[in-house]
């Protein structure tokens, strides 16, 4: 199984897979930690940006041939970011969940105004990252991060890739 976990920069995506994983034993993969591991910190050109999408779609390919249930988090903003980890799944012949994650914009610019271990994004980025965000037009968990404890999102995410 594929779980796509998306969202904007703040939104609490991490802090979510991350829970997920270590309950489920899911296998987490991460955007901004990939990037880190490339090298690419601090580079978001349309290039540098397609490297880390195409490691990270190597590295979901990698550990779904092994038989593993994946978890990847990313804002997978964009249709053109979201069709290639859409077609993996299904050329894969595996399930894939979409889980949007949310939160009050003022939630948000109180997160990305501390440094955070993963990410670089403050409020400009997330500004600019949710003018240009399209619209998922598939069915999808939606999660208000600031809105329920972790555990209760947890079980709930659970629940959905049960089904």
């Amino acid at each position: 199984m594929l779980i796509l976990i998306s969202g904007l920069p703040g939104v609490g995506k991490t802090t979510i897979a991350r829970a997920f994983a270590a309950k489920s034993g899911a296998l987490h993969l991460n955007s901004d930690m990939l990037r880190r591991e490339l090298g690419l910190m601090g580079h978001y050109s349309p290039e540098d940006k397609n490297r880390v999408y195409t490691a990270l779609l190597e590295s979901t390919r990698e550990a779904l041939l092994a038989g593993k249930v994946v978890v990847v988090d990313s804002t997978f903003y964009k249709e053109s970011i979201r069709a290639p980890f859409r077609n993996l799944a299904t050329a894969s012949g595996v399930s894939l969940r979409w889980v949007e994650v949310r939160a009050q914009e003022t939630t948000i610019r109180e997160r990305v105004s501390t440094q955070r271990p993963d990410s670089e994004a403050d409020f400009t980025v997330y500004e600019k990252i949710r003018d240009a965000a399209e619209p998922f037009l598939e069915p999808h968990l939606v999660l208000w991060s600031d809105a329920a404890p972790l555990e209760k999102m947890v079980d709930s995410l659970i629940e959905y890739t049960a089904q």
